[in-house]
């Protein structure tokens, strides 16, 4: 496996991780809310933050899985728009991006 693929399928391990906790968060799996109302209005609060961070990482664990399909796919490494390889660098930056620095910026 190589290792690009190996970082993905860890990153996807704590992505999906990190979604269980917003769910158990959001699900109050911890207990109900506080009977106490500016305790209320800072767990409500922190809702949000936390429905924020679970869409973002929603939307990274959606990249990841493309990311994957195109490798298991041998394409993993050329741009999907415009068939080019994907520098190396950026795949290490971004090891999830699917295209070239020139398709990106357009």
């Amino acid at each position: 496996m190589s290792d690009r693929k190996s970082e993905l399928e860890t990153l996807k391990a704590e992505l999906e991780s990190r979604l269980n906790r917003y769910h158990a968060h959001q699900h109050r799996e911890n207990g109900p809310l506080e009977k106490d109302f500016e305790e209320q209005a800072s767990q409500t609060q922190n809702d949000e933050v936390v429905d924020s961070l679970e869409n973002e990482a929603r939307e990274e664990l959606a990249q990841v899985n493309h990311a994957l399909e195109r490798i298991t796919a041998g394409e993993g490494n050329e741009c999907e728009k415009c068939g080019e390889p994907i520098d190396p660098r950026r795949l290490q930056v971004l090891p999830y991006t699917t295209v070239c620095v020139n398709c990106a910026t357009d």
